[in-house]
């Protein structure tokens, strides 16, 4: 009962426009970050830790922003996995570097697209799986009904998905040995064994190193790829960026230095909510890795 109430509340919030939503969603942004004290700390905190305003006043703007953002980010979830799928690639005001794409296609050796989570990271699955299979690592939500939604949603066209374990990257492997696409969020924290402590705005976060063992034994293509929600609700932009890695020095801070970069074209994108420095179960504190 409680599934079908919320899959009914997901459908009706669906059938608004996106500037209507882009516009609830800034509110709700506000009211989240007023009502929940550890979302509101953790969102500021991230966010001065990364240390992109040049002063207080900066930092004032920057934050409003990223809040309104972040609720953006949560109001049009809804839009995009409910709507139809060319519907929504249709928002795609402008795509940036598909070159690149069709050039790492046709080496045949596959391509690792690493997207954070900046911007409306769910359109780019949406809109290369028009053209090209695609296969996203993902983690299962709690909520069997947020399941089905989710899947549904993403698992359009040529897009499929994988959970994100042994099995799944199994599917990661066969997926580029076919010279297909594949898709990580690599600001996603890892379980114990799957990362290492990698600064990431100048404080320790545990990294994935998943992504840099797939390229580096499948020889595919590393591309970063994101999309910029743009004002009011008039779509988005995507890039597709070439990522080259030097396989001599450690991957994790090369990937974790593009992503700052990325970053720092608009901040306020950026989920600064995420947890990003947690310490996952299992896994010994940075300082500790440092005295031994």
């Amino acid at each position: 009962m409680t599934g079908f109430f919320f899959k009914s509340i997901f459908r009706l919030i669906a059938l608004l426009p996106l500037r209507a939503l882009h516009g609830i969603g800034a509110l709700v942004g506000h009211v989240t970050f007023a009502m929940s004290r550890g979302y509101a700390a953790r969102t500021e905190e991230n966010l001065r830790q990364a240390d992109l305003a040049a002063d207080e006043k900066h930092f004032a703007a920057l934050l409003n922003q990223a809040i309104s953002e972040a609720g953006k980010g949560m109001v049009e979830l809804p839009w995009v996995w409910c709507r139809p799928q060319e519907q929504v690639c249709a928002t795609v005001k402008s795509c940036h570097g598909w070159e690149h794409m069709e050039a790492a296609h046709a080496r045949g050796k596959g391509i690792i697209l690493l997207t954070p989570h900046w911007g409306c990271f769910e359109v780019v699955g949406l809109y290369v799986g028009q053209y090209l299979p695609l296969t996203c690592l993902y983690t299962s939500p709690k909520q069997d009904w947020l399941e089905k939604i989710m899947r549904g949603g993403r698992e359009r066209g040529l897009a499929r998905l994988a959970t994100a374990d042994i099995s799944g990257v199994r599917v990661l492997f066969k997926a580029l040995k076919r010279g297909e696409a594949i898709g990580l969020l690599p600001d996603q924290v890892p379980s114990q064994g799957e990362g290492e402590w990698v600064d990431f705005f100048a404080r320790p976060a545990y990294t994935m190193t998943l992504s840099g063992r797939l390229a580096q034994s499948s020889g595919a293509t590393v591309l970063l790829a994101f999309a910029e929600r743009l004002p009011h609700g008039a779509g988005y932009a995507l890039r597709f960026e070439p990522l080259p890695l030097d396989f001599s020095k450690p991957v994790p801070p090369q990937i974790n230095t593009a992503l700052e970069r990325v970053i720092a074209i608009s901040p306020a994108q950026y989920l600064w909510s995420y947890n990003r420095y947690k310490i996952p179960q299992g896994v010994m504190p940075p300082d500790v890795n440092k005295e031994q």
